[in-house]
């Protein structure tokens, strides 16, 4: 099987943030299921669009793939560059924000694709609405997995910690925590230390007691709406009225880490709550999972280890790729 992955090789197509999650999770994985994979990185092109819909059709066009792998971020490619590689070839988008973004993009793009993979279940009566029928579930995953582990071998520099980037909410929630004797340590784009690489972030992941992992979808706390004249126009403004898991959910777990995350509907169908995760659904439960599970570190250890296995088994690019191909009913 021959495949074009047609992604960003950094992180927003920004040499300054770092690899992009296309080139340190799906690409590898793409390569591990084929060895005839071709990427096309169209970072440089983002400001010369029409130069981009030439360069991609004659790349595509000179490798004659089976598959063109994209992952839209906005308007990059025109509907009819879509639809000329569409009538040569299979051609899929991972549609990545399907709970918030359906109505005023996926709608309009997925019928340009043959197959577009939804990271929403609940978006399966949206995609029947407008006709489609080509629709896979799948969901994010770690872009890598540290196997064998040695939990006990552990040093921890943390006992709890945050790796995200900034938001009017965050930093209100991170202050709120801090005044109530909480220190998260925080990493991110906008935090006081800054941008870290994907392998210093295993790195924190694995070395911190409790990893936080905050909603950035608008806050319905009326603490945080009603804290400034910016935090309510955000929460007016704001597209991101929905949770949604993310890929986070899975590189915390899977690097060998303790997660406390905030409750996203579906994240049951990936790891058992209590288990294999721990959730928090406010600040003042927030706070009571933080010390007791500073407190219980049997038990944090237990389901850390259950998260680990459970991310390591089922939660990698790996295996949603192949997944989504066996879906296909493509011969890998």
């Amino acid at each position: 099987m021959k495949i074009v992955p047609v992604f960003l090789r950094y992180d927003y197509g920004i040499k300054s943030r770092g690899d992009s999650l296309e080139y340190n999770g799906f690409y590898p994985a793409l390569k591990q299921i084929t060895d005839e994979v071709y990427p096309f990185w169209y970072d440089e092109y983002l400001d010369r669009k029409e130069e981009l819909q030439k360069r991609v059709i004659k790349f595509v066009d000179d490798v004659s793939p089976d598959i063109v792998f994209f992952i839209l971020m906005r308007d990059e490619f025109s509907f009819e560059t879509f639809d000329y590689l569409k009538s040569k070839y299979i051609t899929i988008n991972w549609f990545c924000d399907d709970q918030w973004r359906f109505e005023n993009f996926t709608k309009y793009y997925a019928p340009h694709f043959t197959y577009a993979i939804t990271t929403d279940k609940f978006a399966s009566s949206k995609y029947r609405k407008i006709g489609y029928k080509n629709v896979i579930l799948s969901q994010w995953a770690s872009f890598g997995c540290s196997e064998n582990i040695d939990f006990e071998a552990i040093k921890y520099k943390y006992d709890v910690s945050f790796v995200g980037g900034i938001s009017g909410y965050r930093k209100w929630l991170i202050n709120r925590l801090k005044r109530r004797g909480v220190k998260v340590e925080c990493f991110g784009a906008g935090w006081e230390n800054g941008h870290v690489s994907f392998e210093e972030m295993a790195e924190i992941f694995k070395t911190t007691k409790i990893n936080l992992n905050i909603s950035n979808s608008a806050s319905y706390d009326i603490r945080y709406i009603f804290s400034s004249v910016r935090s309510m126009h955000e929460f007016v403004k704001s597209k991101k009225r929905v949770e949604q898991i993310k890929a986070r959910n899975f590189e915390i777990p899977a690097f060998g880490g303790f997660q406390l995350t905030n409750y996203v509907p579906s994240l049951e169908d990936y790891f058992e709550i209590g288990r294999e995760v721990a959730i928090y659904t406010s600040i003042e439960d927030l706070m009571l999972q933080i010390n007791y599970y500073l407190d219980n570190e049997e038990e944090r250890g237990i389901i850390m280890i259950n998260g680990y296995k459970r991310a390591m088994k089922e939660g990698t690019y790996l295996n949603r790729l192949r997944g989504i191909f066996e879906k296909m009913e493509v011969d890998l």
